[in-house]
C-alpha cells in the first residue's frame, strides 16, 4: 500500500518532467521576435521594418518589435544581428551596402559578409531622389543643377547617413561623373539630411524616396530625377535620371532580412514563406508604393544569388565615384 501510494504521488511529478521536454521544443516562434534595424527612428528603414515587423505579428500570432541599433552607416545593426544567438529571435535589416558595398570601402568590418548572416527574403528595393532644396538652390532640372555647381568657387556640400552607404556612393559618383567639386557630410540619417538641405547647410543629397514623401508633396524640397529606369508610380512628373540627362545611373538600394550564420533552416524558410505571402497583396504593394518603396521577397537562395550578382556593378560604382572612408 505505502508503494502504491508513492507512486501515485509521484505521478504529477513525473507528468511535468515529462512535459518538459515537450514545452522545450514548441514550434517557433513561441515568444516575441526582435527585428533590428540599423538606422534611426523615421527613416526609410525603419519604416518598412516595422511595415514588415507588423505583417509578420498578424501572420506568425507573435510580437515582431523593432530594436534600433543605428550608427556607422548601418553597420552597428548589422553586426548585432550577426552577433545574435541563433534561435529565431533575434533577425533584422540588413542593407544591401553593409555586405556588398562596405567591404570594398572599409579594411575591417565587425562581421563577416561572406559567412556571418543566414539571408532569409530580399525584402524592398528603395529608389533614390535627386533632392535639393527650392530656396537654396535655383535649379529646376538636373542640368540646370549640373551647371550652377560647377559654377561655385567651393563647390557644394551633399549629406548622406553615412560613409559607405549607398545615398553616399550615389552622391559621389554624380558629382564624380559631372566633374563637380563636392564635400561629403554624413549624418545620423534623413531626419537630419533633410533639415540640412532645407537650411542651406548643404545643397545637395541623393537619398531614398521614402524618407521624402512629405517634403515634396509641401514643395519644400524639389525632386531633379528618380534612380530607377520607369517613373515613380505616385510621383510621375519626377523624370528618370536618363530623361534627365544620366545614362546608367538606376540605382535602386535594397534590402534584406537576415539572422546569425546558425540560424536553423526550417526558420529562415519559414520567414521567407511567410514574407512573400504578405507582399503579394496588392493593397500591400500600393502601401508600399506610396511610402516610396518596392516590395520584393525572395527565397534565401535567391537573396545570396542577387548580392553575389550585383556585386561587380557596385565595384565600378565605388571605382568610377571615388568614394573613399572618411
Amino acid at each position: 500500500m505505502l508503494h502504491r501510494r508513492t507512486l501515485l504521488g509521484a505521478a504529477p511529478l513525473l507528468g511535468a518532467a515529462l512535459a518538459t521536454p515537450a514545452l522545450a521544443q514548441a514550434p517557433w516562434p513561441n515568444r516575441p521576435v526582435k527585428v533590428i534595424v540599423g538606422f534611426p527612428p523615421g527613416g526609410s528603414l525603419d519604416v518598412m521594418t516595422r511595415l514588415a515587423a507588423e505583417q509578420m505579428t498578424q501572420r506568425l500570432g507573435q510580437s515582431f518589435i523593432v530594436e534600433t541599433r543605428s550608427g556607422a552607416s548601418g553597420n552597428i545593426g548589422a553586426e548585432a544581428i550577426a552577433r545574435a544567438t541563433p534561435d529565431g529571435y533575434t533577425i533584422g535589416t540588413v542593407s544591401m551596402h553593409n555586405v556588398v558595398i562596405n567591404p570594398m570601402l572599409f579594411s575591417r568590418l565587425p562581421f563577416d559578409p561572406e559567412n556571418d548572416f543566414a539571408w532569409i527574403s530580399a525584402m524592398w528595393d528603395l529608389p533614390n531622389i535627386v533632392a535639393v532644396s527650392p530656396q537654396h538652390c535655383p535649379a529646376r532640372t538636373l542640368a540646370e543643377f549640373i551647371a550652377w555647381a560647377r559654377q561655385r568657387p567651393a563647390g557644394i556640400s551633399y549629406g548622406s547617413s553615412g560613409v559607405g552607404s549607398t545615398i553616399h556612393l550615389s552622391g559621389a559618383y554624380l558629382l564624380g561623373r559631372n566633374g563637380i567639386a563636392g564635400t561629403h557630410v554624413a549624418f545620423r540619417g534623413a531626419a537630419q539630411t533633410i533639415p540640412a538641405i532645407l537650411s542651406g547647410d548643404i545643397q545637395l543629397a541623393v537619398d531614398n524616396l521614402a524618407s521624402y514623401t512629405g517634403v515634396l508633396a509641401d514643395g519644400s524640397i524639389r525632386a531633379l530625377g528618380i534612380t530607377m529606369a520607369e517613373r515613380w508610380p505616385t510621383l510621375p512628373n519626377i523624370p528618370t535620371m536618363a530623361e534627365a540627362g544620366m545614362d546608367n545611373f538606376n540605382v535602386s538600394p535594397w534590402h534584406l532580412w537576415a539572422g546569425p550564420a546558425a540560424l536553423p533552416r526550417e526558420i529562415q524558410d519559414r520567414l521567407s514563406r511567410e514574407v512573400r505571402a504578405a507582399w503579394a497583396n496588392p493593397a500591400l504593394q500600393q502601401r508600399a508604393i506610396e511610402i516610396g518603396a518596392r516590395l520584393t521577397g525572395s527565397t534565401p537562395e535567391a537573396a545570396k544569388a542577387r548580392l553575389q550578382r550585383e556585386t561587380p556593378a557596385w565595384a565600378e560604382m565605388v571605382r568610377i565615384s571615388g568614394a573613399k572612408p572618411e
